[in-house]
């Protein structure tokens, strides 16, 4: 047991309640626990395939941070390996301050390209059996039940089966599925990929609220249009983090007036060859 001064424990109670969260608070944001996620130098092969090269990368809380590149980047091999699906060979995570354990697990929501929703199941019935795994008790499933399907625009059709719902809808599902249990850090694996215009800019409301809320949110891509509405962009290729920053931010280093954001990620693939990094 560590030894503790009376002195400084009756200091401590002297302070009013303001002054102590104050200190805290400024304690708080000096330590790793901080971010969301912590990746440090992290690398992970698929037989003689690097997937992930001592990549290294620091996600800060309570925004929307996109991983974007092609297909063959790592973006989903590392989505999995923060859900803790996949172990590194080298390197570590750290996730909310804190390594990967069952307790962890519970604080994560995870949404992955193929949906894992029960076709013959009702959409209501879907959304409880998530929050049982998430051991939510009765009064808490019923109400996260019906606000999350009232986030997502699926309350009225709760009792339809889910073989009965176009993909669009089946996406939404599968969203409510991965946020019942609010977690504090939402991984997002392609969630846009085939919806139409009017869903996708659905799915971004949804996502706003999520982080305005306080959640995390880690959102992988290879389209532009999901990127441009990230608070915060990492360019990924060949398993490493090429660029990183705000979507301005990215669009300004290429030096181009009107850059997309298709132009910074090229520019930076460009600039990569040249340095040979």
């Amino acid at each position: 047991m560590i030894p503790c001064s009376m002195t400084v424990v009756k200091g401590i109670f002297r302070l009013d309640l303001l002054s102590f969260f104050t200190v805290f608070l400024a304690i708080m944001a000096e330590v790793p626990g901080g971010s969301a996620v912590d990746i440090d130098r992290v690398s992970l092969s698929y037989g003689k395939f690097k997937v992930l090269d001592e990549l290294s990368l620091k996600v800060p809380r309570g925004i929307s941070f996109g991983l974007l590149g092609p297909n063959g980047a790592g973006k989903t091999t590392l989505i999995r390996m923060l859900v803790g699906l996949l172990k590194p060979e080298a390197g570590k995570v750290t996730i909310l301050g804190q390594h990967s354990s069952s307790k962890i697990a519970r604080l994560i929501g995870y949404m992955p390209q193929l949906q894992s929703l029960y076709l013959e199941l009702s959409i209501k019935q879907n959304v409880d059996f998530f929050a049982r795994i998430y051991r939510l008790d009765r009064d808490d499933r019923i109400h996260r039940m019906e606000e999350v399907l009232r986030l997502v625009g699926m309350w009225s059709r709760r009792d339809d089966s889910v073989h009965k719902l176009s993909g669009g809808m089946r996406q939404r599902v599968s969203l409510a599925c991965a946020i019942v249990h609010q977690p504090q850090l939402l991984l997002l694996d392609e969630p846009t990929v085939g919806l139409d215009p009017e869903l996708r800019v659905i799915f971004w409301q949804h996502f706003r609220a999520l982080t305005q809320r306080g959640a995390s949110i880690i959102i992988t891509s290879h389209t532009m249009d999901d990127a441009a509405h990230c608070e915060e962009l990492a360019f990924l290729r060949e398993g490493k983090v090429i660029a990183r920053g705000t979507p301005d931010e990215l669009r300004r280093a290429t030096g181009k007036s009107g850059a997309t954001l298709e132009d910074a990620f090229l520019y930076c693939i460009r600039r990569e060859g040249k340095t040979g990094v």
